[in-house]
């Protein structure tokens, strides 16, 4: 274990034997670090964060704050973050809310330089956030997302697997998997993130599937909850099924095409 002399870990901390915590980190008590993890230096990290093995903190992240919410009334809530995930300067990660709730980090997920997560969003595996990227309370995000620098994605948002949010965008409503939003316009799809899939491993068929899903859900002219029941009746299984149920669950509506697609206001629950 490696501890520079200015650094303040809390006895009550759970550190790994091979830790390397760097200058003026700040460790509370009540986190646990796993193997191999550095905390880079004046970072701080406070009580019930977990971090798992493998992980990177860089200079300046802050880790497990109280949340920016009003309801927040005290209580114990977590931090968890997977193994494997790179969090560069300056990222701040808010606790849960609520007591006995978490703000979640997946495996292997890259936080870029003053990235935000508030409290109680979930990322899933291999989701990158490019720098300024900023997430309300509650959004989740699918596993090897991509969002974009100084992106801004609404509180209870959405953002499917293998989506892409590219730069300076706003979301309010659920960004689709497998979808591309436009830059600098608010809830615009621009397409389908075909490189993101192949680099995932889809299938040509199941890049096919997508495709045929994504046409009847915003180029058919059809509405949101007919264009779901087409798509489960043509494609009962498979990524392209997965673009239906992730429309049929959202209760914000759906991000829809630049100049017409999908009923903007429309969404599966209404």
């Amino acid at each position: 274990m490696s501890i520079h002399p200015t650094a303040l870990v809390d006895p009550a901390a759970e550190l790994a034997p091979d830790v390397d915590i760097g200058p003026y980190a700040v460790v509370g008590p009540r986190v646990r670090i796993g193997a191999r993890c550095a905390i880079g230096p004046h970072a701080v990290v406070h009580p019930f964060v977990t971090l798992g093995e493998g992980c990177r903190v860089h200079a300046h992240a802050v880790l497990g704050d109280l949340p920016q919410d009003l309801g927040f009334a005290g209580g114990e809530s977590a931090v968890e973050i997977g193994a494997g995930c790179t969090i560069r300067e300056g990222v701040t990660i808010h606790r849960g809310t609520k007591p006995g709730t978490a703000t979640v980090v997946g495996k292997g997920c890259f936080l870029m330089a003053n990235s935000h997560l508030a409290h109680n969003v979930r990322l899933g595996d291999g989701v990158i956030l490019a720098n300024g990227a900023l997430l309300g309370g509650y959004v989740e995000v699918g596993d090897r997302a991509f969002v974009s620098g100084n992106a801004a994605v609404h509180q209870f948002v959405r953002v499917g697997r293998l989506a892409m949010v590219s730069g300076l965008a706003a979301v309010s409503k659920d960004a689709p998997p497998f979808c591309t939003l436009h830059s600098l316009i608010t809830n615009r799809i621009s397409g389908l993130n075909v490189v993101g899939m192949r680099r995932a491993g889809l299938t040509s068929a199941q890049r096919l599937e997508v495709k045929r899903a994504f046409a009847l859900l915003f180029r058919s002219g059809l509405n949101v909850r007919d264009a779901i029941a087409r798509i489960r009746a043509e494609i009962p299984e498979g990524p392209g099924r997965e673009l239906a149920d992730f429309a049929a669950a959202s209760k914000r509506g759906l991000c829809a095409m630049r100049g017409g697609g999908a009923e903007e206001a429309d969404s599966a629950e209404e």
